[in-house]
């Protein structure tokens, strides 16, 4: 893709390019987190179980992070704008077709078929950006701001979700799909059409891809399942997982176009990005979980008083492109997002003792410091999972990086459903264990992103 920046400045047109990407990103954040504060009234109309409810969100992430590298692998041979453009309306149709489920299996399939369309066209877009602006204090500005509107999305979709949920549920599936085609409509217009893109031998690594995806279906299903299966069956289903996952290595060693370069996996500062990020994700997605069931179920906290309580976790919306940046050209890309986890941990621990009649200002300390946590971390943790990595593979590392955040959300709330499925009735005791879950999270990303994770990048 041409580039649309020059070493000195940003024209008003990259901007716009980058606002179209940010849009995007922006939308995958908001529609996950929106869900999470819709499911008590999901359960409520459709008669879901625990299980079952998680599996709404499950099916997303787990489709998601089972073809994104594939997607990733689709935008450096088919063309990054084709694969973002196109997938984007897919995206549209299925998120609007969720809308309109009445049984809960339609609304999984639908989540299902939307987060295969979020695999491809999230790693199109992120390459996008590292293939357009120059690694650099450029690149990293982009990132960082990038990053930013993700996380601001996730945080900020739970208030929206409040506000819609309070109308019907079903508007957390609409409203993304008039998001959906004014990004459409200005990604067709704005983003720039590629070279012709030369042809790779070995095509797309469909084998990899769907071993892969079932390898993390069957390990997370036998999270969630352990709690109401016979323990012989549960350890079935892992070694099923696990032998998937050694089939997919042996496949990616073998085939002439791999769907992941198993060489990518030797640099350091990359796999402990990844690292990172499956533990961030997968810690706050674990702990949304349990914070808004415990607010709405055991607290009876309506969806909108849930939403805005949680809404000060959108503080990392303005901190993650203003504050950030400053921070990692002073300290740099592992420091910062070291602290994040340092912020993250105490959020968690600090709610762990949480009461039946806690006040919301008893709360707000966590809230806060998931923000900055947030804030911290996720920009971060993008920079280090894409710096140096060649041109052709840059689709390839964000498909990666997508596939921890997802696959981290799944894990996480599989888990922590698995631990409250664990308890015949939601008791304040069954929330305290289940919060331990991100904490232990929290804690190993500080290991994970301890010094070295990645070199120091300047941001002018």
């Amino acid at each position: 893709m041409s580039s649309t920046v020059t070493p000195e400045r940003l024209t008003g047109r990259s901007w716009a390019v980058l606002l179209v990407l940010c849009g995007a990103i922006f939308l995958e954040g908001i529609d996950v987190s929106m869900m999470g504060v819709a499911l008590p009234s999901i359960r409520a109309e459709l008669g879901l179980s625990t299980a079952e409810l998680q599996w709404v969100v499950s099916a997303y992430v787990l489709s998601y992070g089972g073809f994104v590298l594939l997607g990733g692998r689709a935008a450096d041979l088919l063309g990054r704008r084709r694969m973002f453009v196109g997938w984007l309306a897919v995206f549209l149709v299925f998120s609007g077709l969720g809308g309109f489920a009445t049984e809960g299996w339609v609304l999984i399939l639908a989540r299902f078929v939307t987060g295969v369309a979020a695999a491809f066209m999230t790693p199109a877009g992120l390459s996008i950006i590292t293939t357009t602006y120059p690694e650099g204090p450029q690149r990293t500005r982009a990132l960082l701001v990038y990053a930013g509107t993700a996380a601001a999305g996730f945080s900020l979709g739970m208030v929206t979700g409040g506000l819609l949920t309070a109308i019907d549920w079903r508007w957390v599936f609409f409203a993304p799909v008039v998001l959906a085609t004014a990004l459409l409509v200005s990604a067709l217009r704005l983003i720039p059409q590629e070279a012709a893109v030369a042809r790779v031998s070995g095509g797309f690594d469909l084998a990899g891809a769907l071993t892969l995806t079932s390898g993390m279906l069957l390990l997370v299903a036998t999270v969630v399942r352990a709690p109401d299966v016979p323990v012989g069956q549960t350890v079935a289903t892992a070694i099923a997982g696990a032998l998937l996952l050694a089939v997919f290595v042996a496949i990616e060693r073998r085939v002439a176009a791999p769907l992941i370069r198993l060489g990518l996996l030797r640099n350091l500062p990359l796999v402990r990005a990844n690292l990172g990020a499956v533990l961030l994700v997968g810690s706050f997605v674990g702990f949304q979980f349990v914070a808004v069931l415990y607010l709405q179920e055991l607290r009876h906290w309506s969806e909108l008083e849930t939403g805005l309580a949680l809404m000060v976790i959108g503080i990392d919306a303005v901190l993650a492109p203003t504050l950030t940046p400053r921070l990692v050209d002073r300290w740099g890309n592992s420091r910062v997002a070291f602290g994040g986890f340092v912020f993250a941990a105490a959020a968690y621990a600090l709610f762990l003792p949480v009461g039946v009649d806690w006040t919301y200002l008893a709360m707000l300390p966590t809230l806060i410091l998931l923000g900055l946590s947030f804030a911290l971390a996720y920009g971060p943790l993008t920079i280090a999972a894409t710096d140096g990595v060649a041109e052709e593979e840059q689709g390839l590392a964000s498909g990666v990086l997508t596939t921890s955040f997802q696959f981290g959300s799944a894990l996480g709330l599989a888990v922590v459903a698995a631990v409250l499925a664990s308890s015949e009735v939601l008791t304040l005791e069954s929330f305290r264990t289940a919060l331990v879950v991100p904490l232990v999270a929290a804690v190993l990303g500080l290991a994970a992103t301890g010094p070295g994770l990645a070199r120091r990048t300047l941001v002018s």
